[in-house]
């Protein structure tokens, strides 16, 4: 098994949902997921205005939604309107996040 350096994230996981979503509990659980390995993710609610305001900069249009940005917060790939599985999630981090991974 494979696991992140804690502390070594470039970048970041940002995931958009609403309240009555009935998918965005397992994207939520994604989130809570990768928080607990050291990936920095930001949750934003899009039923508030500042989550509103970041969905717009990130032309987001439907929940759930999970983005991954590099260090400039520039995205480099999401999920509109769908959850990724977290092996998807993990698999772009380290591949486009050039994160160091050490074995367990």
């Amino acid at each position: 098994m494979t696991g992140w350096v804690e502390g070594e994230c470039m970048g970041s996981v940002k995931i958009f949902t609403r309240a009555q979503c009935p998918r965005c509990p397992a994207a939520k659980e994604v989130g809570r997921k990768l928080e607990g390995e050291g990936v920095s993710v930001f949750q934003y609610d899009l039923d508030t205005t500042d989550g509103l305001a970041e969905a717009s900069f990130y032309s987001i249009l439907s929940t759930p939604s999970l983005i991954i940005e590099d260090e400039q917060e520039r995205e480099v790939v999401g999920w509109r309107g769908m959850v990724p599985t977290l092996g998807e999630v993990r698999r772009h981090l380290g591949t486009n996040l050039s994160r160091k991974t050490r074995s367990f």
